[in-house]
């Protein structure tokens, strides 16, 4: 019986290695099309109307979601953590109206700032082809990290304080 409990978690380890590895591949490959300029938005209208200013000197997580992803919902614990923290700007695509958001935010208490992306306009700008998307711009603005799918709170935390340095 020990032997048998033994190799299940070996190859339940080996699983899971082997998927997170797989699951990095395929970030790296979709995020190779996304715009990797520097990041040239100054200022931008939240769905509360006010105005938000991108921070000077200071780096900022831009997260492109929608309300109809089911891995964006996942993370969504994740970019909230963070927002408590870093500058968080997120981009809600093709979600519906501003209250439809607001209700999803407030049901789920979130507070991070959120642009509605009606359209798709702000996606396509960056390239984005896939949800969630996410962009880790230094304090001067330029691209450090982009990364498609699900991403870890630890892990957004890490490329944050890299993109701090």
């Amino acid at each position: 019986m020990k032997e048998k409990i033994k190799r299940y978690t070996k190859e339940i380890i080996t699983f899971f290695i082997i998927m997170t590895i797989l699951a990095n591949i395929i970030s790296l490959y979709k995020s190779s099309d996304l715009n990797n300029e520097a990041l040239s938005l100054t200022n931008i209208f939240l769905i509360n109307d006010s105005k938000y200013e991108l921070p000077q000197e200071k780096p900022i997580l831009v997260h492109i979601w929608a309300l109809w992803c089911p891995t964006c919902k996942v993370e969504a614990s994740n970019i909230q953590t963070l927002s408590e923290h870093y500058n968080v700007l997120t981009i809600a695509v093709k979600s519906g109206s501003n209250d439809d958001i607001n209700n999803y935010m407030k049901e789920n208490d979130y507070t991070f700032n959120v642009v509605n992306d009606k359209s798709g306009f702000l996606a396509s700008d960056f390239r984005v082809g896939a949800f969630p998307t996410t962009f880790i711009y230094d304090k001067d603005k330029k691209l450090v990290f982009s990364d498609v799918g699900y991403t870890s709170t630890w892990g957004l935390i890490i490329r944050m304080w890299w993109a701090s340095l």
